[in-house]
């Protein structure tokens, strides 16, 4: 049984109810964590609230100090640490190694913006006087992670937060707590004072509502779906919380007539099964330049059925795991045969598989979709590649910004007119040229309509966790 952590001390649980962890290759039970009530998250916010001010007063480049110790102690652990997500969320282990040393990467990258920090010196109208603007602290943060990017996403929240002089209260998912466990483990092992980072478990109803409506929250940041959101927007509206929300993705991958077809390929092939698919930044919807149409369908086709799947900790090397649990085995399943029925063509995969108690669904491609077809436009979140034909980039560009969701896009071509029609016409928050949906940590990773609020990484990213405080200084004489 995992214990919480609230300043700095594990806490047993509050209550008898219990939540098991599944390994979803096999689905054993590998661990049991609380479904913290109301009165232990609260405490978890009060201990937070308590450490902030004392917390803000250290000198930036000290707080800098104790996110490289963090750091340090990951890169120490990064094989244990790869290997408990690896059985947990189903991610094969080169992945969840990624996944560990990225996670420091982060801290480290973070950490370096102590002394980079900056406010403004604004021009006054009047005579004899000066303003300022600073950048301050917004106070506790309130971060809710998903399942899918879980070790890196408490990075994403914390480290931005801690530099900036926030203390933080992070809920991990109910679907994947041990490596937070874990990442807490290693935590505690360092100096960070008492009260500046905080972990609380148990599901979105109980423990997460609780923590996006509690006034002492500043801001809550959270990863997840648009459903989830929604409610945690709700929730936070009645203190007038800030928001940061990172949501759905629909990303549509463009293929030029002029495009390199074997990068192409490649790219998106890559897209659609790292992770079992389930990532909201990668190509979920593909539109095919009718020239080059045959083609790259029957090189994806290849592709995808050479993608070899399997528990990932188990003895065959392979390229994909299982999805994270039965209802999204089944989702992704009802959205293909929904797809078939409505007139798209199966050229690969297809079929659900339950393989030694896991999940999973076969790398699949579908041909002959339409705009309005259901497949293209709700987020599948699995191993799946619907495919459009277009004859011109306008159609394309038409077709790719018609979707509720507005995260990321791409586009592969040889021709600069293409990329820059792309660049100024493309509604998403980001737009990858002739490569691999994935984000820098010094990009900014932000979304547009249904796909978030606010965004991560990078100096934009950073400054979500401040808020500012303009000063008019009129000199007397």
């Amino acid at each position: 049984m995992h214990r919480n952590y609230i300043d700095g001390r594990f806490i047993e649980p509050g209550n008898s109810e219990r939540i098991a962890v599944l390994n979803p290759a096999t689905g054993a039970v590998i661990s049991e964590i609380p479904n913290s009530p109301a009165a232990v998250v609260e405490q978890a916010i009060e201990a937070a609230k308590r450490a902030q001010s004392g917390w803000a007063r250290l000198p930036a480049i000290e707080r800098a100090g104790y996110l490289r110790r963090i750091a340090g102690k990951i890169r120490d652990n990064a094989e244990a640490i790869a290997r408990v997500i690896s059985e947990e969320q189903g991610k094969i282990l080169s992945l969840a190694r990624t996944e560990a040393t990225f996670t420091a990467d982060y801290l480290d990258y973070m950490a370096e913006w102590a002394r980079r920090l900056e406010g403004e010196v604004i021009t006054s109208d009047r005579a004899d006087e000066n303003i300022f603007l600073f950048r301050q602290p917004i106070g506790v943060i309130g971060g809710i992670l998903p399942w899918n990017f879980p070790f890196f996403l408490i990075a994403r929240k914390m480290a931005p937060a801690l530099v900036t002089g926030n203390t933080i209260v992070i809920k991990p998912s109910e679907e994947t707590p041990n490596n937070a466990a874990l990442f807490t483990e290693l935590l505690a092992q360092t100096d960070l004072p008492k009260g500046v980072f905080n972990l609380v478990y148990g599901n979105g109803a109980q423990a997460g509502s609780t923590l996006a409506g509690h006034r002492d929250i500043g801001m809550i940041s959270f990863t997840g779906s648009v459903e989830t959101g929604s409610r945690i927007m709700a929730a936070a509206a009645k203190n007038i919380t800030k928001v940061n929300l990172e949501l759905g993705g629909k990303a549509p991958a463009i293929v030029m007539d002029d495009a390199d077809v074997d990068l192409a390929v490649n790219a998106i092939k890559d897209s659609r099964v790292i992770n079992s698919g389930q990532v909201c930044n990668c190509a979920e919807r593909i539109y095919v330049h009718r020239k080059v149409a045959d083609a790259f369908s029957e090189k994806l086709v290849r592709a995808m059925r050479a993608t070899t799947f399997g528990n990932p900790l188990g003895n065959a090397d392979v390229n994909m795991g299982p999805l994270i649990n039965v209802a999204a085995a089944e989702k992704v399943h009802g959205l293909v045969e929904r797809a078939l029925a409505d007139g798209a063509r199966l050229a690969a995969g297809g079929e659900r598989v339950e393989r030694d108690g896991g999940q999973y669904f076969e790398p699949t491609v579908l041909l002959d979709c339409r705009q309005d077809m259901e497949i293209m436009r709700r987020e599948i979140f699995g191993p799946v590649a619907p495919v459009t034909v277009f004859d011109t980039l306008d159609q394309a560009i038409e077709m790719a910004n018609d979707s509720d969701y507005g995260l990321t896009s791409s586009i592969y071509t040889r021709n600069l007119g293409n990329t820059m029609r792309a660049c100024n016409e493309l509604r998403f928050g980001e737009t990858y040229v002739n490569r691999e949906n994935f984000e820098a940590m010094q990009g900014f990773h932000a979304g547009v309509r249904r796909s978030g609020i606010g965004g991560a990484d990078g100096k934009h990213g950073l400054y979500e966790y401040t808020q500012t405080h303009v000063v008019y200084i009129q000199n007397s004489r």
